[in-house]
């Protein structure tokens, strides 16, 4: 009962000090960091996983791909988060922008430490833009590398070129 309430508390305080969360936004719990910009979370009784909206991390396999999903865990593994903005995206993922207690934004926190790209898709991605844009100049994380390449260049299918003899 003890926990009930001070999530309660916390919930009220939160649409108190963040007016915005107070329109369908819910408190979660993460239980997996699979990668940088994707999380199962426990809400409602039931699991379901998340992709960070607006940013892409590097793959597991890239460089910074496991420094992304370390610190993505470092600021919500096993913690209480606000969900927001839940959506679908046009892949058909589910999206939310995932916030702290104490009110950042976790891809914002990754652009910052240079372990996303922004999708400059939306107006939100649009202004991620301008932090990304810092984190290149200071040469932070991924952006220390002179090419980075972005996850969906990544994945794209390697084109090859065979020459076929008869």
């Amino acid at each position: 009962m003890p926990k009930y309430c001070s999530v309660t508390c916390l919930v009220l305080v939160l649409v108190i000090a963040y007016p915005a969360l107070a329109l369908a936004d819910f408190i979660a719990r993460v239980v997996t960091v699979h990668e940088g910009d994707r999380l199962t979370i426990y809400h409602d009784g039931r699991r379901e996983m998340i992709y960070l909206k607006d940013v892409d991390c590097p793959e597991l396999k890239q460089p910074y791909g496991k420094q992304a999903k370390h610190a993505t865990a470092a600021y919500v593994g096993n913690r209480e988060i606000v969900v927001r903005a839940l959506n679908r995206d046009r892949h058909g993922r589910t999206t939310a922008e995932v916030v702290l207690q104490d009110g950042r934004n976790i891809a914002h926190e990754l652009i910052k430490e240079g372990l996303a790209w922004s999708r400059p898709e939306t107006a939100e991605g649009r202004s991620l833009g301008d932090i990304e844009q810092l984190a290149r100049a200071e040469g932070k994380g991924l952006w220390s590398d002179p090419n980075p390449v972005p996850p969906w260049k990544w994945k794209s299918p390697k084109k090859t070129s065979r020459n076929y003899s008869n």
